[in-house]
């Protein structure tokens, strides 16, 4: 029997990287079929052979059309983009406005300092529980239905934490909202790479921007609210809420696109083709992709297309780069919890007046802006990011020297340097879309990262805390924070080798 006709399905084909980095197909005509794909069509009769761009079809059977150069339709594509900059813009409003207005909260509901820390400690722990439960649900209910119940869990926990009468319902409703972004925090990556993967380093730049601008206006303008308010904290903190709202709006309608919103399905129009993917099977190591074939006026069989197990899900806790990559994701999220959460009180505590506390941690999180959207287009232009990490980690050394020796005389000089410090977050973003070279090894390997590193970032925010009621100052929890950076500096040297976890699997 001669072999069946070999379908290149674009959805199969190795994800780009978290940036513009060159890759086999960049520079290929459009509309003509990758160089390097993964997946093959095959019949129940016929046996899987590799994939080879130009294959001639069966007799009586078409060829099928070229891959379109854009997999998202149209109709998608204003609410998926909208949707990403909406949904990052409320990734941190429920940390930072809480950082701001932390001294009222913990006088309103009786907090020690070794509470309010259990406090700031939340946001990590509720990413690296939830987060890893996201490619699971991803698969199951597709990734922008998930990002979706992810946002109205945000709106519904901003909804509930002011109507909280004690720490307990406090920390509950807090954690349901932390539970909706962390599910949205490993998917957002996920739903660039099935919806742009040719513009991944550009849209990865717009959501960073998003979130940073987020960050940034929710730590600056929750104190002016909350005074134009009243002064109460709970109006100042339940606000947000608002823009939580906002943001589910636009997943409505990809609710509906299980097919595209996976793999970016496309038919012609006179109903040639067909093409859909599965999910990522990331519990399992296994990736499945499945594919029509080309379809005939008589019919042809339905085919299905399997890239190999081990290319496409990398078992990445045997890879060293995988493990640095998440002790650096861990670290640099240890920093900016402790700065989310402390900072205003280190500037408070020093003399400076509560609405400028919040806006130099307005300052700090505002550089994240442009440099979310330079960061990552440089990274992918480096065969190795150990430079970039040992610049940010000199960044964070001298700010938090600064805020040592002199908190309120040089605290903008400081509030900048620690914001181009946090800056490690899109870094660390970017490399691993960098370390991975299939899409379903970026979906294993984001949940990974993310869930060990937010493991990893648990107990600071706590210790800063219990060092700063137990010795009466901040020149202990400083020195933690600026030691840390020494192992981030190492660890992020590491992962920022040239290599994938898929060499090491």
């Amino acid at each position: 029997m001669p072999d069946e006709p070999k379908t290149l399905d674009p959805a199969a084909r190795p994800a780009a990287t978290a940036g513009d980095s060159p890759a086999p197909d960049r520079d290929r005509p459009a509309g003509t079929a990758p160089r390097d794909t993964e997946a093959t069509t095959v019949t129940q009769a016929t046996p899987t052979t590799p994939a080879t761009p130009g294959a001639s079809a069966a007799p009586g059977t078409p060829a099928a059309p070229a891959a379109p150069a854009v997999p998202v339709h149209r109709r998608f594509l204003v609410p998926v983009v909208l949707g990403l900059v909406l949904a990052a813009l409320n990734l941190r409003p429920a940390i930072t406005s809480l950082g701001a207005l932390l001294e009222e909260v913990s006088e309103g509901l009786h907090m020690s300092g070794s509470v309010a820390g259990v406090l700031t400690s939340v946001p990590p722990l509720c990413f690296a529980v939830f987060g890893i439960t996201a490619p699971r649900l991803a698969r199951r209910f597709g990734p922008a239905a998930v990002v979706c119940a992810g946002m109205a869990a945000i709106f519904a926990g901003l909804v509930l934490r002011p109507l909280a009468g004690g720490t307990a319902a406090f920390l509950a409703a807090s954690a349901l909202a932390l539970m909706g972004i962390a599910v949205s925090n490993v998917l957002m990556p996920v739903i660039v790479k099935r919806y742009f993967p040719d513009r991944v380093g550009t849209m990865t730049g717009l959501y960073s921007m998003a979130l940073a601008l987020g960050t940034s206006v929710a730590a600056a303008a929750t104190v002016p609210m909350t005074d134009a308010l009243g002064g109460d904290w709970r109006l100042g903190l339940g606000v947000w809420a608002v823009l939580a709202a906002l943001a589910v709006l636009p997943w409505l309608p990809l609710l509906r696109d299980r097919d595209g919103g996976r793999a970016g399905a496309s038919r012609t129009d006179n109903g040639a083709s067909h093409t859909g993917a599965g999910a990522f099977r990331t519990g399992t190591g296994a990736s499945r992709t499945e594919v029509g074939s080309p379809r005939t006026d008589t019919g042809a069989p339905r085919t299905e297309a399997k890239a190999p197990a081990q290319a496409a899900a990398p078992r990445v806790t045997r890879s060293r780069t995988a493990w640095a990559l998440g002790a650096f994701f861990g670290l640099q999220a240890t920093g900016a919890y402790i700065t989310m959460g402390w900072m205003p009180q280190i500037f408070r505590d020093a003399g400076v007046p509560a609405s400028t506390a919040g806006v130099l941690l307005a300052v700090t999180m505002v550089m994240g802006v442009p440099l979310a959207f330079v960061i990552p287009r440089l990274a992918t232009r480096m065969k190795t990011q150990g430079p970039i990490v040992v610049a940010l980690a000199l960044c964070g050394l001298g700010g938090y020297t600064g805020l040592f020796l002199a908190p309120a005389a040089g605290a903008w000089v400081w509030a900048v340097l620690l914001g181009v410090s946090n800056c490690a977050f899109p870094l660390a973003l970017t490399m691993i879309g960098l370390r991975s070279r299939t899409g379903a090894g970026v979906v294993r390997l984001s949940a990974f990262a993310q869930s060990v590193g937010y493991l990893i970032s648990i107990p600071g925010p706590l210790l800063v805390g219990v060092l700063y009621q137990h010795s009466g100052g901040w020149g202990l929890p400083i020195a933690l924070m600026g030691g840390l950076m020494v192992p981030q500096m190492i660890v992020g040297i590491l992962a920022g080798r040239d290599r994938t976890v898929e060499d090491e699997c």
